[in-house]
């Protein structure tokens, strides 16, 4: 049963939970071995990995044209439309991200600028195991193809049967994958960042995945580029009382059915709503095919909080920074300047999360466990890097390269300033 907590009487509000340290350390340690492992024995170690996981013996590690055809004459037309939909509406967003080159002459001589270059290979991570992502493939791969990224990676772990999910492929033929691996876990990310004889060793790595892959993913990041570190699923909606608490309980719950450690919060003014959002909790649950996950999720980790006003549920929200937050109230634009952090906002009641979940274009790989308070949802951004560059006629370096031998003086930097009055015979 969810919890409902009068924050009158609550100074903690903590909501989101916190991996055991204990654990954690024992996690690291596996990780290590595997990563270890992948870049000693290359793809004997994901061979062997994949037999020991995924319960299937491979042949070979690479998806091939011929599945991915069969993978797409097995979808059904009215998906294959969804999903072309949905890569419209992800292209249609995250083309307005994209940065330019500038240049500038600041005064004669002395030129000034900025140079946008995409990674070169950039691996997505597409989880499977107790549900298939179809979504995140897309969500994935299209802001790197806009990007202009010229080979992805993508790897995902198949089936006992050694097949992938059909959805996937589908998705990843929609959304231009360059190449698709049978690959799961922490030796997949192992894979990506260092390469073996079948992967090709990437410059960045994005896409949720399970512990082992968060925590792999923190362990080679500096040899690769990483997205995030993401943790469990995670909302928070504001609600006033206007609100259907049927709607409600449902939004709550499509986060819940996600694992077992993911959060779902309410935050309202009025307790006899809050009570009716429970009841129709309880309701909804038993209606779940994922009902054992759900319920575990809310029970351990749900939580509504009762609070004075809207004003101040969002104070708690910016505490919080969820990496869900929807604002179902009568005039949601009016709060939004004041919501300063949260990864993904859904303004008023016709706005469920799973519509950014699937279709409406803003990413859904979003900054979790409180790290909307400094970062951001992936985007174009993640797939680029940003160059400066600068030009100084020999005219103009000597009006300042006597201010630039004195600033390094006063840092002790010597052959600094050497190299500046070199040029004008000073030594």
């Amino acid at each position: 049963m969810i919890r409902i907590i009068d924050t009158k009487t609550v100074s903690d509000f903590t909501v989101f939970t916190r991996e055991d340290e204990k654990k954690n350390e024992q996690i690291e340690k596996i990780v290590e071995e595997i990563i270890e492992n992948v870049k000693t024995n290359g793809d004997k170690a994901l061979f062997e990995y994949c037999e020991k996981f995924d319960k299937c013996k491979l042949d070979t590690l690479l998806v091939s044209e011929e599945e991915i055809e069969e993978a797409f004459s097995q979808t059904d037309e009215y998906f294959i439309e969804t999903l072309r939909q949905a890569r419209d509406n992800i292209a249609d967003f995250h083309s307005k991200q994209v940065r330019n080159d500038f240049v500038f002459t600041k005064e004669d001589g002395i030129v000034l600028g900025q140079k946008i270059t995409p990674v070169e290979k950039a691996g997505l991570y597409v989880p499977g195991g107790t549900a298939a992502y179809p979504s995140t493939v897309l969500m994935d791969a299209v802001p790197a193809k806009i990007a202009g990224v010229s080979e992805i990676v993508m790897v995902t772990p198949p089936s006992a049967d050694g097949k992938i999910n059909p959805a996937i492929l589908t998705a990843a033929k929609i959304a231009g994958v360059t190449k698709i691996f049978k690959l799961g876990g922490a030796q997949a990310v192992a894979a990506l960042a260092y390469g073996t004889e079948s992967v090709p060793k990437v410059d960045k790595i994005v896409g949720p995945g399970n512990i082992f892959v968060a925590t792999a993913k923190k362990q080679v990041y500096g040899k690769v580029s990483i997205d995030m570190i993401a943790g469990p699923s995670e909302i928070l909606v504001i609600a006033d009382p206007t609100c259907d608490p049927a709607n409600v309980a449902a939004d709550l719950l499509s986060q819940a059915e996600h694992d077992r450690m993911a959060s779902s919060v309410l935050v309202t003014t009025d307790i006899d709503f809050a009570k009716k959002v429970a009841d129709e909790i309880e309701r909804q649950l038993k209606l779940l095919p994922r009902e054992d996950i759900a319920r575990e999720s809310i029970d351990n980790n749900g939580k509504i909080f009762i609070v004075d006003s809207i004003d101040t549920a969002v104070k708690l929200s910016n505490e919080i920074a969820p990496e869900h937050l929807e604002v179902c109230v009568e005039n949601p634009f009016e709060l939004l300047p004041l919501i300063k952090n949260a990864g993904s906002i859904f303004l008023g009641k016709n706005v469920p999360e799973a519509l950014g979940d699937y279709f409406a274009g803003p990413n859904h790989t979003l900054p979790t466990s409180g790290t909307a308070r400094f970062s951001s949802p992936l985007s174009v951004d993640d797939f680029i890097k940003k160059s400066s560059f600068i030009y100084y006629s020999e005219s103009a370096l000597e009006k300042c390269h006597e201010r630039i031998e004195d600033f390094a003086a006063r840092e002790g930097l010597q052959a600094h300033g050497k190299s500046i009055g070199i040029r004008f015979n000073k030594f």
